[in-house]
């Protein structure tokens, strides 16, 4: 199980890095919990929060595995993430991942990050779309 579930981390990371997920990467009754929004069992809510945030970085946001250990049906990673915002702003923070593993799909994710970076950087861009949008 450990090398399997350290290859189904870094495919994780990897499309956490181009903002999409493949068909049958994450279980359909998946549930996220984030250090800013808490807890939800909504996979197009996670899949579509993830794809907000990819686009606040037009050359990507890069997730870089630090450490991975595997152990029983769960995953912790290290790891850290770097890009330029839409704003021209560089963006780094450090995260902890634990994910769960289920009939080899994600099935749980705990995303603990930095929010002060998140707040900083970040929100201020997502309000200003949102202004935006209500024109």
């Amino acid at each position: 199980m450990t090398r399997a579930a350290h290859d189904l981390a870094r495919r994780f990371f990897a499309a956490l890095s181009a903002g999409v997920f493949p068909d049958g990467l994450l279980a359909d009754a998946i549930t996220t919990w984030t250090t800013t929004s808490g807890a939800a069992s909504d996979k197009a809510r996670y899949e579509g929060g993830v794809k907000l945030l990819s686009s606040l970085f037009p050359a990507g946001l890069t997730y870089t595995v630090d450490s991975l250990t595997a152990e029983d049906d769960r995953v912790a990673a290290e790891v850290h993430a770097e890009g330029t915002l839409a704003s021209g702003e560089l963006f780094q923070n450090r995260y902890v991942f634990v994910l769960r593993i289920q009939d080899g799909r994600i099935a749980a994710i705990a995303e603990h990050f930095d929010s002060g970076p998140v707040r900083e950087k970040i929100v201020p861009l997502l309000m200003a779309a949102m202004a935006k949008a209500k024109g």
